[in-house]
């Protein structure tokens, strides 16, 4: 069971306060003060009238909105380590038959896995993006959500899908694909049996189709009509690769992004992930339409795919936050690296000023809440927000010494995390995870991947 958020006021006073608020204000000595899941007072020094509320010291550490993931595959956490070595196609083809033999046992495990090791590395908000849905592997999109709810994450799952078999001209495997009103019925029963729309919401449900080479036009063009009419949010692979570029032009005669336009798939209710290969044109119409993106560079690194002109995405104002990925393609997994390497790459493609250390933690915090339309909710340190709550240990080794506490976050080594809070609940302290039992968990994933591997032979 998660904890429940303490019956006592919470106050965190004595760290240095990175609120991502309107201004972008920070306090170097200042405290937050926790009301069940809300943030009732934010400032400079001690609060006065808490007295018989409980205090944790801050000192030598940073405090910072929970981190929030906004692309992520939690099945994959029992398939890491294969195809290291492979493009994205290949390595597409290469775990299809491996993925296929998942099951609703299997999804809970590595979902587990993957959201313990989340919160243990500040996130408190992610979204997952579950396309593969084998006939005979039960509820498997249930299963995550189960799991989420033991971890206490904040959870954002997106019903997949895919309809464009090997068969048909597609890369998955035909065994692994639905047919639309399959997909379509799965959809709408997901999101009338989970999605919560409430303020103060732990499960939001959206609709993925998974790519435009693993699904048909009329697929995404029914999803659209549907994730509209049900009022929840799209979501999708696109513009990952050059091989993409060259699928979409060879299909259907235009780049990635013109495609999605001409199927109703831009507005402020859409993100893309990846959004690597962009043309001015293309920037351009997410800018206007409001289309989110979901920057990946730690995956799009390890699978070759090519750095994404973040820094260009949010000087033109498209909703930017950061995704993990699958843990196929990002064995770490750790969204405080992501911020790490958006500024390294976008530092790496366009120069020292490209991306500032207070820029990428931003993707990493509001720049999420904002992608997933939770912004007045979540993603920074404010009065009447939910307790999302991440405390930072920067006084060690590692860290001593360096003069901006948010460099120390952002370029230096991972930090301890002191202290993470999820809807005013305790779900890590001193580095664990308070809500599972993180060996128990490893032992589990470690069986399912190798029953899993074994079954693919």
């Amino acid at each position: 069971m998660s904890p429940q958020p303490d019956a006592l006021p919470l106050v965190i006073r004595g760290a240095h306060v990175v609120t991502m608020d309107g201004t972008r204000s920070e306090h170097r000595d200042g405290h937050v003060v926790v009301e069940g899941n809300r943030i009732v007072t934010v400032g400079d020094g001690m609060p006065a009238g808490y007295d018989d509320a409980r205090v944790v010291d801050g000192t030598g550490c940073v405090l910072t909105p929970g981190l929030i993931n906004t692309h992520h595959h939690l099945y994959q956490w029992i398939t890491r380590g294969l195809a290291v070595d492979h493009t994205l196609f290949e390595w597409l083809t290469t775990l299809y038959p491996i993925w296929g033999g998942i099951d609703a046992d299997a999804v809970h495990v590595a979902a587990k896995g993957g959201l313990a090791h989340l919160a243990r590395t500040g996130c408190t908000t992610t979204t997952d993006h579950h396309y593969v849905v084998p006939r005979e592997g039960g509820d498997v999109f249930g299963a995550e959500i189960a799991a989420a709810v033991e971890v206490g994450m904040r959870f954002h799952p997106c019903r997949g899908s895919m309809d464009l078999g090997a068969s048909a001209g597609g890369l998955p495997p035909d065994h692994i694909v639905e047919d639309l009103d399959a997909i379509l019925d799965g959809s709408r029963e997901a999101v009338e049996r989970w999605h919560d729309p409430s303020f103060d919401s732990m499960l939001r449900i959206a609709l993925a189709p998974c790519s435009p080479f693993s699904v048909t036009g009329e697929l995404l063009k029914q999803s659209a009509l549907l994730a509209r009419d049900l009022g929840v949010r799209m979501h999708t692979h696109l513009a990952e690769t050059l091989d993409e570029e060259e699928f979409c032009l060879e299909k259907f005669g235009c780049k990635p992004v013109q495609y999605m336009e001409s199927l109703g798939w831009t507005g402020p209710d859409v993100w893309y992930a990846h959004a690597v290969h962009l043309d001015d044109r293309d920037i351009g119409v997410l800018a206007a339409s409001g289309t989110g993106a979901a920057h990946c560079p730690t995956s799009n690194a390890r699978l070759g795919a090519g750095i994404a002109r973040a820094a260009d995405l949010y000087a033109a104002g498209v909703p930017l936050g950061l995704g993990v990925d699958g843990a196929a393609s990002n064995e770490s997994c750790c969204m405080l690296e992501e911020a790490h390497h958006a500024a390294l790459f976008a530092r790496a493609r366009s120069g020292p000023r490209a991306m500032t250390v207070r820029q990428s933690l931003e993707l990493a915090t509001i720049g999420g809440a904002r992608v997933l339309g939770r912004e007045n909710e979540i993603g920074s340190i404010e009065t009447g927000k939910l307790a999302d709550l991440a405390l930072w240990r920067i006084d060690g080794l590692a860290h001593s010494g360096i003069t901006d506490p948010v460099a120390a976050l952002v370029l230096g080594s991972m930090p301890p995390l002191e202290l993470l809070l999820i809807d005013g609940r305790r779900v890590v302290e001193s580095g664990e995870v308070r809500t599972v039992d993180e060996e128990v968990v490893a032992r589990q994933v470690a069986a399912e991947h190798a029953t899993l591997v074994a079954k693919a032979g």
